[in-house]
């Protein structure tokens, strides 16, 4: 940690340098002589308010004492002379060059001595809050996540007024410095977890954080490439994030990201919706059953579907109507995988598309390109039917990582059935539970398959139906 000097023209000469004044035309110096007292500001324009600086340049000026220059001024002037809301003196420039590119303003004074002045008046380019795209509902709050850390807080801090809420502050990234914020109800999350969890983030080993969130989980868990399972729930709500707290979560938000971690995670909770709580505990209930059935069955169904249509022989005869009758010209293996592939084309081609068009640009190519292709006969209309299921069951949850997850091993058990025939359906189902018990997570105590392993029937039962609230 490098100390102030009590040399002032030593201290503004190291600034320069480290902050590169001459080359960087938006961080800001902008020196004074106030009552024959030299005063030197630093800040990052983009980051405050012509307004703010103009009132607080203003009242400098009419300051009469800066101090003499010994220890223990600069103290005094805090206290005194700056009618700002958060105000500290600051004795290294590690400290000064941090705040001043967190967009704080920082202030040198021939009287400060080996001291400085940083005045918090920051105010960040910021989205409106607003609904997230990707996890509305139907009944509810509309507001969001966004990417101004400040502000997220709040949005919780408005929802629990409790003093027990805690927000512990860190820093991750040698050169970005981002701002993360683990927050938890004290005296309802595990203590335990708590300081463990603290303690990984700030054993972190990286020079920045470029993706948010993502980028925090990856240096948090060392991730096996062949894994696809997600290992953390996030949410871009305030009202599930403050759900999660107040039941003993712990959450983690990271600054420019939008989202907001979950922790511990299980694999059973990707499957619990904000709406679920917005209706009364029966709708609610209803509503978790039907995610679950369509969900899991969107696994095994094309799974079970092909090994029947291979083994007509099995297949009883008030179910026989699931054998088609013409194939087309191409194997049905390559068709439903072909129609995988489709199906993710037309999702990154609309998210490429203007969003005025993207809508119908989904629904008109899936329409067009499933009619063309059985007309040619490429494809038969059994495998639109059951991929066209398959596709919207995966819309029942969120998380899309999820989703990839149980398309991977879809994808990998119709392979294998069609070198391995049944055994190949018992190989596919070996290798998905191997996958989920194996994902590693930071769940502490917990496992990803909790409730179920370690058993806990309560826990499990909330899972499954939505209870009224106490």
């Amino acid at each position: 940690m490098r100390e102030l000097l009590f040399d002032y023209d030593k201290n503004v000469e190291i600034m320069d340098t480290e902050l590169n004044i001459k080359e960087n035309f938006d961080i800001i110096k902008r020196e004074m002589l106030i009552n024959n007292q030299r005063i030197a500001m630093y800040y990052v324009d983009g980051f405050v308010t012509a307004a703010i600086m103009q009132k607080l340049i203003m009242h400098l000026t009419t300051i009469k004492d800066f101090g003499s220059g010994k220890e223990g001024d600069v103290i005094r002037f805090t206290k005194t002379s700056i009618p700002a809301v958060e105000v500290d003196p600051v004795y290294d420039f590690d400290s000064i060059i941090k705040m001043v590119l967190s967009g704080c303003s920082a202030i040198l004074a021939e009287g400060f001595g080996n001291g400085a002045v940083v005045v918090d008046a920051r105010s960040y380019p910021a989205r409106v809050t607003e609904e997230p795209g990707n996890d509305k509902v139907m009944r509810g709050a509309r507001d969001g996540f966004v990417e101004t850390l400040i502000f997220n807080l709040a949005m919780i801090r408005r929802r629990i007024r409790d003093p027990k809420l805690t927000v512990r502050y860190l820093s991750v990234g040698e050169k970005s410095q981002t701002d993360v914020s683990v927050v938890y109800l004290d005296g309802k999350a595990d203590p335990v977890y708590v300081n463990q969890l603290i303690s990984k983030i700030k054993a972190i080993k990286t020079d920045a954080l470029p993706m948010g969130h993502q980028s925090l989980i990856e240096c948090l868990i060392k991730k096996k490439w062949y894994n696809p399972f997600p290992r953390v729930r996030c949410t871009e709500r305030p009202d599930c994030a403050c759900a999660s707290i107040l039941e003993g979560s712990v959450i983690v938000i990271c600054d420019t990201s939008p989202e907001a971690l979950i922790l511990p995670t299980a694999i059973f909770d990707f499957l619990q919706e904000t709406d679920d709580y917005y209706f009364t505990p029966v709708t609610g209930t209803y509503l978790r059953i039907v995610r679950q059935l369509v969900f899991w069955s969107a696994m095994v169904l094309i799974p079970i579907w092909y090994y029947l249509i291979n083994n007509p022989q099995i297949v009883p005869e008030w179910l026989y109507f699931i054998v088609p009758d013409g194939q087309g010209n191409v194997p049905i293996l390559v068709q439903l995988l072909l129609v995988e592939l489709v199906i993710d084309g037309l999702k990154i081609a609309s998210l490429n598309t203007p969003s005025v068009m993207s809508n119908s640009f989904g629904v008109i190519g899936g329409l067009l390109l499933g009619d063309f292709a059985v007309q040619v006969g490429w494809l038969s209309a059994d495998v639109i039917f059951y991929m066209a299921i398959v596709s919207m069951a995966s819309f029942t949850q969120s998380n899309y990582e999820l989703g990839y997850a149980l398309k991977f091993v879809r994808m990998i058990t119709l392979v294998a059935i069609a070198f391995l025939n049944a055994w190949g359906l018992v190989l596919g189902a070996v290798v998905g539970l191997t996958l989920v018990i194996t994902t590693e997570t930071i769940n502490g105590k917990r496992s990803y398959l909790y409730p179920l392993i370690p058993f806990n029937g309560k826990a499990l039962s909330r899972l499954l139906f939505r209870r009224k609230k106490p």
